[in-house]
C-alpha cells in the first residue's frame, strides 16, 4: 500500500524546476494514472538532473519500458519504472517501493553525477 502522504508530495512536483548548481538544472513531472500492470503505482513520472542547454545526465522516469538485464536464458518481463545514466543509456530497471524511496533515489544518482564531473553541490 502506497503512502498517500508521500504520493501528494511527489505529485505536488509536478512541473517544478530548480537549479541544481549555476548552468545545471533538476525538473519534475509527476502525474497521478490509472493503475496498470506497466504502472500499478499509478503514477506517471519524470525527474531529470541535466546542463541548462544540454542532454540528461540523470533520468528517472516510466514513461517506456526497458528490457531487464539477466541471464540469456531466462525471459524476464520488461519493466517500466527505470533509470537512465547519461544521454543514450537505454535505461537500467528501478524498482518502485515508495514515493519517498523513488526521491531519495534520483538525488543520489544526481549527487554522484555532480561529483563525477566535478560540479559543485550544496544539496
Amino acid at each position: 500500500m502506497l503512502d498517500e502522504f508521500e504520493i501528494e508530495a511527489l505529485l505536488s512536483l509536478d512541473g517544478a524546476r530548480f537549479e541544481a548548481a549555476e548552468g545545471y538544472v533538476v525538473e519534475f513531472m509527476a502525474r497521478r494514472t490509472e493503475a496498470t500492470k506497466e504502472r500499478p503505482h499509478g503514477l506517471s513520472y519524470a525527474f531529470v538532473f541535466r546542463p541548462l542547454d544540454g542532454e540528461p545526465y540523470v533520468r528517472f522516469d516510466n514513461a517506456h519500458a526497458v528490457e531487464r538485464r539477466g541471464g540469456k536464458y531466462g525471459k524476464t518481463p520488461r519493466a517500466y519504472d527505470h533509470w537512465h545514466r547519461r544521454a543514450g543509456d537505454p535505461g537500467r530497471p528501478y524498482a518502485f517501493t515508495t514515493a519517498a524511496q523513488l526521491l531519495e533515489d534520483f538525488w543520489k544518482e544526481v549527487k554522484r553525477e555532480m561529483a563525477e564531473r566535478k560540479i559543485p553541490n550544496d544539496l
